[in-house]
């Protein structure tokens, strides 16, 4: 059995399934292999990132055994395009979106990332559930914004999200151009870029506070997760900012 996380909602957890899977428990090899240095296998999960095709469709084959259905695999262009999951597993092949969202039981939203932070959201009463791939310039893209709209206008209540795992604020250096990003709509975003002492230009940015932000303007207020970093934990996550080649994590939810 894979070892996943599993969302620690807030204030309660709502009556739906949900996970994000670690890089562990698969059978790639090399740079998409488990971190151990000792050729275990890896839990990859993205076709679009040099590993072996039988060897991803095996890791999603062991997924598979966790979820009700096929998940809605999407090409994530860091993006806002929001789809309906259950539409996007009908297509022939993944849509370009990087958010989807579900009213339907049993149809999977999945997001794939290796430092970009994924955000699940639920209705309270399991009513409507979706997932979001919000890199900097998804988030500063709206990328939020446009899954809770879409959740609302299909009848969503009171929302929840969960900040699955990102690159967290001790590694995520950025330059001036995403700080203006975010500054330039949100002053108040500027507290989550800190100035790097002898780098003119350069910043650590906090992608869990900036979402944080987003999500309370949006009136969330039962936000969990966002302890995690993908680059400091290279035994349990791939990270592309860490490592240039590397594998995908899945981070899935579903109403039940």
């Amino acid at each position: 059995m894979i070892s996943v996380l599993r969302p620690a909602w807030l204030p309660k957890a709502p009556p739906v399934g949900a996970l994000s899977s670690l890089r562990s428990g698969g059978v790639s090899r090399g740079a998409w292999g488990d971190g151990s240095g000792n050729g275990r296998g890896g839990l990859n999960l993205g076709l679009h990132v040099g590993d072996q095709e039988d060897n991803v469709l095996e890791n999603r084959r062991r997924l598979g055994v966790l979820l009700p259905s096929q998940p809605a695999w999407l090409t994530q262009v860091h993006g806002a395009t929001v789809v309906d999951a259950g539409a996007a597993v009908a297509l022939a092949g993944p849509p370009q979106a990087d958010a989807s969202i579900s009213t339907r039981p049993g149809v999977v939203c999945a997001i794939l990332t290796a430092d970009c932070l994924p955000v699940l959201f639920a209705d309270v009463q399991g009513k409507v559930v979706g997932a979001a791939h919000a890199g900097w310039r998804g988030l500063a893209a709206g990328v939020l914004e446009n899954t809770v709209q879409a959740m609302r206008t299909a009848g969503a209540g009171e929302i929840v999200a969960w900040l699955g795992p990102a690159i967290g604020p001790a590694n995520f250096e950025v330059g001036e151009d995403v700080r203006a990003a975010f500054a330039g709509q949100d002053a108040a975003c500027a507290t989550a870029f800190v100035a790097r002492p002898g780098l003119p230009g350069k910043y650590l940015a906090d992608i869990y506070a900036l979402a944080r932000r987003r999500l309370l303007l949006l009136g969330i207020s039962g936000i969990a997760g966002g302890e995690r970093c993908t680059v400091a934990e290279a035994a349990s996550f791939y990270s592309y900012r860490r490592d240039g080649v590397t594998g995908r994590m899945a981070s899935l939810i579903w109403i039940n």
